[in-house]
């Protein structure tokens, strides 16, 4: 199974677009998900601050910005 992270944070509209993509993804293809809240970590907050959302696949960055369900179930299929 794939180990999908949404880095995100409270407020965010692109960060509530990219969930919806999730959860649409997610009806057509099995996967992880865990959400990061950047502003509970300095650290992630530093680094992720002006690219929110950001999505990783299986640890590596897919996403940034904008993300569609189409977009994902092709990146997750591969």
């Amino acid at each position: 199974m794939r180990d999908v992270v949404l880095y995100t944070k409270v407020g965010c509209c692109l960060c509530d677009e990219a969930k919806e993509a999730l959860a649409l993804a997610r009806a057509q293809v099995e996967f992880s998900l865990r959400e990061v809240d950047i502003e509970t970590d300095p650290v992630l907050f530093a680094a992720h601050r002006y690219d929110i959302p950001v999505i990783e696949i299986d640890g590596r960055r897919a996403f940034k910005h904008h993300v569609s369900a189409e977009k994902l179930v092709e990146r997750l299929s591969r």
